[in-house]
């Protein structure tokens, strides 16, 4: 943000109102999981993409799709299941007749669903790993390969999948280089008492509601172009890094639980979903700059993830979301002296 202090807070201000707006919008369609709304725009805003686990029925799709609805985006839905090829994903080359009628024959590529700017991946966790791995060129590139042609998605590009993490018959679970291309897994929680009353209310009337488009996607590549500016304070950054390297089991620094159950710890992908993220509830705040506070919030859904657990930590059923908690906990805001010499020194 090199600009003048007026024009910043002009800009935050806009960015304010439009993610108000939108949310408004969604908030008509779908009842409570604010925290999982706001995560779902920090991935848009980032210009990544987000997991939603959770149980059948709680809203997974339904949020999707109406966030679909209140953006003036190309929308596209894949349905996974076990017999899907990755053809019907990407697309495929076919052959087709001269259309003046001369006889001849030529190429064309048709394409698939992926080719949209909101992509739905439904029950993701159904189709084989071989189709799952169609989406990874997709989901980090932004770009499609068939054979030796390379084709550019238009932007902006999301991929918002949903699975389900009861159900394990007929289902594959994600690779690991999957899940790294997610920024955000969120789980989807079951609704209170009173947002189940909202939900009747809503539902079984003769009428109900929709969301109508309020942004476009020029809008959002705006918002998406302010996020990257927003400076980040170097103690900010150095937290960020010292909590992604206390997740992994070899790090000095790594907790006694850390080393038993976990095999690997978070990757740079973590990192960078940290710092965007907290970036991005700093706008939200009205804030121009990220403090150590965004950097927990964002940890959670960032790092869940991306911490893989051994054996042991499996077979105990030890769950990341604690091992994170507690590194948060005793993870230092400030470096020890020695190591701020180490990063003055580089």
């Amino acid at each position: 943000m090199t600009e003048s202090t007026d024009s910043v807070k002009d800009q935050v201000a806009a960015f304010r109102r439009s993610v108000t707006e939108l949310r408004d919008e969604v908030g008509k369609v779908v009842v409570g999981n604010d925290a999982v709304i706001e995560a779902v725009l920090i991935c848009m805003l980032a210009g990544s993409h987000a997991l939603l686990e959770g149980v059948p029925g709680l809203g997974k799709t339904l949020l999707v799709r109406t966030m679909a609805d209140a953006l003036k985006l190309e929308f596209s839905r894949i349905q996974f299941t076990p017999d899907m090829m990755p053809a019907d994903i990407l697309g495929t080359t076919m052959i087709e007749d001269d259309p003046e009628g001369r006889g001849r024959r030529h190429f064309t590529f048709r394409k698939g669903p992926v080719f949209a700017n909101i992509v739905l991946a439904d029950e993701i966790n159904r189709a084989t790993p071989k189709t799952q791995s169609a989406l990874l060129e997709a989901m980090q590139e932004h770009r499609v390969t068939i054979g030796n042609h390379t084709h550019t998605i238009a932007e902006p590009f999301f991929v918002l999948a949903t699975q389900n993490p009861l159900e394990s018959e007929g289902t594959y679970p994600l690779p690991e280089a999957q899940l790294d291309r997610f920024f955000f897994k969120l789980h989807v929680a079951f609704p209170s008492r009173s947002e189940l009353h909202a939900i009747l209310e809503r539902t079984t009337g003769e009428s109900r509601p929709e969301a109508k488009p309020v942004l476009d996607g020029a809008r959002i590549q705006e918002m998406q172009r302010l996020v990257r500016e927003v400076p980040v304070a170097q103690p900010v950054v150095d937290y960020a890094v010292r909590l992604i390297e206390a997740t992994h089991p070899e790090h000095a620094d790594a907790s006694e639980e850390v080393r038993r159950y976990v095999n690997y710890g978070a990757s740079p992908r973590g990192a960078q979903a940290v710092l965007l993220a907290s970036k991005c509830y700093a706008l939200f705040d009205g804030r121009f700059a990220p403090g150590i506070d965004d950097v927990k919030k964002a940890a959670l859904p960032a790092l869940r993830h991306r911490v893989l657990l051994n054996f042991e930590g499996e077979a105990e059923g030890i769950k990341t979301d604690p091992l994170i908690r507690t590194i948060l906990e005793r993870l230092p805001e400030s470096a020890p002296p020695s190591v701020r010499g180490k990063s003055q020194k580089k």
